[in-house]
């Protein structure tokens, strides 16, 4: 089933043994647009500090209650790497991660690997390095660690560019639960008293110009005005998935 990501902020994640925090935001990598790890913000059992975990530590969802179990202990969390959340995460950091929980790292090609994300999409490659004016601190954590990681909440806010203009931001994103690929972004389109709210798969993004908070997408202001308009409040069905990509004249395979 596909959720949005805005829908997880502030769900319960618990151990074993008792309530670690509250979700309060996502890492995805950028080249096969899946998400790596959730963080959580801790309670006063933790003085506050946040601690990243891993799809792979979920037990079985509660969508309805809000509260997402994992299959780990108050005190492994405790005792886990202390990586600061509010810098971006390194190439090393991440393998200490994986040193110490029982976790296969994605980056070589364990669980959610290789061919994961949208199905038959291809990897978006970096901006050329004479595009970028001056490197941001994500693009020194990746120089630094060689990391692929990305914050929902830092990419919430990126301006689309169609062909012909800029359309809108990107306000959230789609993920499929299974596999915790993400599926689209969510684009709100318009001014700030009149929009409405479309879909675009990260397959058919032209660019992404990280330094420059860009999205940049190969089809017309007209087309993305005219797709199906995204309704939060219902659940996406396979009729409207065929129809996004019916018009945009993409296959849905």
């Amino acid at each position: 089933m596909l959720r949005s990501l805005n829908s997880l902020d502030g769900f319960i994640v618990s151990a074993i043994d008792g309530e670690i925090g509250k979700v309060s935001e996502f890492y995805f990598d950028d080249t096969m647009w899946t998400v790596r790890y959730m963080i959580v913000k801790t309670g006063g059992w933790l003085t506050g500090r946040k601690v990243l975990i891993a799809p792979e530590a979920l037990l079985h969802p509660d969508w309805k209650n809000r509260s997402l179990p994992v299959n780990l202990t108050m005190q492994q969390v405790k005792d886990s790497p202390d990586i600061d959340t509010d810098k971006p995460v390194s190439r090393q950091e991440e393998d200490a991660l994986y040193a110490y929980y029982p976790w296969q790292n994605y980056y070589d090609a364990g669980l959610f690997g290789e061919n994961i994300g949208m199905m038959g999409m291809f990897p978006i490659p970096p901006a050329p390095p004479d595009e970028i004016p001056e490197p941001d601190a994500s693009a020194i954590g990746r120089q630094q660690g060689d990391s692929h990681l990305r914050s929902t909440h830092r990419v919430k806010g990126y301006r689309i560019h169609a062909k012909d203009g800029e359309i809108g931001k990107v306000s959230d994103f789609i993920f499929d639960e299974d596999k915790w690929a993400i599926h689209f972004l969510v684009i709100t389109t318009g001014s700030l008293f009149s929009h409405k709210k479309v879909l675009m798969s990260p397959a058919w993004i032209k660019e992404v110009k990280w330094a420059m908070n860009e999205v940049i997408i190969n089809v017309t202001m007209g087309a993305i005005e005219n797709s199906p308009v995204y309704d939060e409040s219902k659940p996406l069905d396979d009729d409207y998935s065929t129809d996004l990509h019916n018009h945009y004249g993409k296959s849905s395979e």
